[in-house]
């Protein structure tokens, strides 16, 4: 079989960045009636392209078969409110966004950022391809489009007189297969003098910190700061700043404008970290290379010890019901022998099942009532919020554990 070719280049995808094996969906979760049924599994295996230097799944599912319906509200997770929120409060000063201005996103969730900015007094649009979603930014007076975005719903927006002064894509950069149509998109949507802001993992941070489980089919590409400069800048956006975050372990926001559009200077910030991950061989196979080892090695230490937790009479149960958390449980071979259970606070997500291990997910308080030996933190990007949301565990000496980037007990 040929090998895939990349997304972005065309290049042929001949190096394999890790390989996990196959999987389901993960934010598949399962209801009780469906655990009788068979379950899908596809590849997922993530390769580097030596052309552009873009890491990236093939697309084994269309986005209409993930995101039409869609389990993930961002509401739940209250540092991501609270980030939200200074963005927007930093945006309508640094843009000067005032009553007269027009803020879109794309894949606008349950209408959380856009709340932020309507507070402010800003008009605000938001375009979400998952209609169950989208219903709960309308019910809190959010305009929202139900679409899938590219080319076509840019045209049809600009025609209506609604290009964005503002237009912010966080955490959907490495959702989308066609690079190329999303991106041209974005271009077409800005008003003149208008500012793009997308945030997206940064690839630098996932390889130093072995953050495997943040592969899975839902993120079809993983930016390092030139892959996702050399696409924009294919479609005729140039990069004038960018920020490093701690949000989701390490992420980056870009900040773009149409070339010739003028503006603010370009930050120096922008060629030091194109400077620095060449410097670390971002464009060279040796980042990439020792990766798969390591993960593998994770994968031995989080089995090993919930086996010897297990044999002891120890109890182990999870904390969230993460996509990420279903890559590392279902590339594990962890079931419901090893990590009894897990909660959420997403009532969206109590009383079902995750995807490939079953394991059943309860509301938090279940744990409280339980009093298990050690709490599994599976959305580790937030472990001192949640240690700090359940800190009775400490009061009979349980213990919280990540398992990313290697196994470790929280003091």
């Amino acid at each position: 079989m040929p090998a895939p070719t990349c997304r972005s280049c065309g290049a042929a995808l001949e190096h394999t960045f890790a390989d996990l094996g196959v999987s389901p969906l993960a934010n598949a979760y399962l209801a009780a009636e469906e655990l009788e049924a068979p379950e899908s599994f596809y590849p997922l295996h993530a390769r580097v392209c030596t052309g552009c230097w873009l890491v990236q799944l093939p697309a084994a599912v269309p986005p209409e078969a993930i995101f039409s319906e869609y389990a993930y509200f961002s509401s739940y997770s209250e540092s991501w409110l609270a980030h939200a929120d200074r963005f927007a409060a930093a945006a309508v000063e640094r843009f000067a966004l005032g009553p007269g201005s027009r803020v879109v996103e794309v894949a606008s969730n349950d209408g959380y950022l856009l709340a932020a900015f309507q507070r402010r007094d800003v008009p605000v649009l938001g375009i979400e391809p998952a209609a169950n979603v989208a219903r709960v930014a309308e019910e809190r007076g959010i305009a929202t489009r139900v679409r899938f975005f590219g080319r076509a719903c840019a045209a049809e927006l600009a025609g209506e007189g609604r290009r964005a002064d503002l237009l912010v894509g966080n955490n959907v950069f490495a959702h989308v297969p066609d690079l190329h149509d999303f991106t041209a998109g974005l271009a077409a949507l800005l008003a003149p003098g208008g500012v793009l802001s997308l945030e997206f993992p940064h690839l630098q941070r996932l390889v130093e910190g072995n953050q495997f489980d943040t592969i899975y089919h839902e993120h079809y590409s993983y930016f390092s700061f030139g892959a996702a400069r050399r696409v924009l800048a294919g479609h005729g956006l140039e990069v004038f700043d960018v920020a490093e975050l701690p949000t989701h372990g390490g992420s980056l926001r870009v900040l773009a404008r149409r070339q010739g559009d003028g503006g603010e200077p370009v930050a120096a910030h922008v060629e030091e970290l194109a400077a620095r991950e060449r410097a670390l061989g971002y464009e060279t196979l040796a980042p990439y290379a020792g990766f798969a080892a390591r993960v593998q090695a994770a994968k031995r230490r989080l089995l090993a010890f919930l086996i010897a937790a297990r044999e002891s009479g120890r109890r182990v149960v999870g904390y969230g019901a993460p996509a990420k958390g279903n890559t590392l449980l279902v590339f594990s071979g962890v079931g419901p022998d090893l990590l009894e259970y897990t909660v959420d606070r997403s009532p969206h997500k109590q009383g079902r099942y995750l995807p490939g291990s079953r394991i059943p997910i309860h509301a938090p308080e279940r744990i409280l009532a339980d009093r298990p030996d050690h709490v599994l933190i599976l959305p580790w990007n937030l472990r001192e919020e949640i240690a700090a949301q359940m800190a009775a565990v400490r009061d009979w000496g349980g213990s919280f554990l990540v398992a990313i980037p290697e196994l470790e007990e929280l003091a």
